[in-house]
């Protein structure tokens, strides 16, 4: 399920996602990004580990907007000996950024903004 979540005390459903049925045993997700795509990792029980794009260049119509509408696709199986049953996670940024340094979203905190250029020097450098 993608939930709209831009007003907290109202929460819509945007829309789901099931591969067609091929996602249907999920236990755990975790989202990432990766250069300008952003991605869904499944622990999908029976099935195993699945990776799906929510958006991508290719694929994501307004791509270039603040917030452009998930478009989901599989994009990976990993079938496992056992039921997959949880997926770990790296260490979270604030911000996701493309290659070029180009600021995409910002994650966990409301109302929060991208660093100016002093502030981000604060964060990698030292007496100037």
């Amino acid at each position: 399920m993608i939930v709209d979540v831009e007003r907290p005390e109202h929460p819509r459903l945007d829309q789901t996602f099931n591969a067609a049925g091929d996602i249907n045993d999920t236990r755990d997700v975790k989202l990432g990004m990766t250069s300008a795509s952003a991605f869904a990792y499944l622990a999908d029980g029976k099935n195993g580990y699945e990776s799906s794009s929510s958006s991508r260049l290719t694929i994501t119509p307004n791509y270039l907007g603040f917030s452009p509408r998930p478009t989901p696709k599989l994009i990976a199986t990993y079938h496992t000996k056992g039921p997959a049953l949880a997926v770990s996670k790296g260490i979270d940024r604030d911000r996701a950024v493309d290659e070029d340094g180009n600021q995409l979203t910002v994650f966990n905190r409301r109302g929060s903004r991208p660093f100016n250029r002093p502030e981000a020097e604060r964060l990698y450098l030292r007496n100037g």
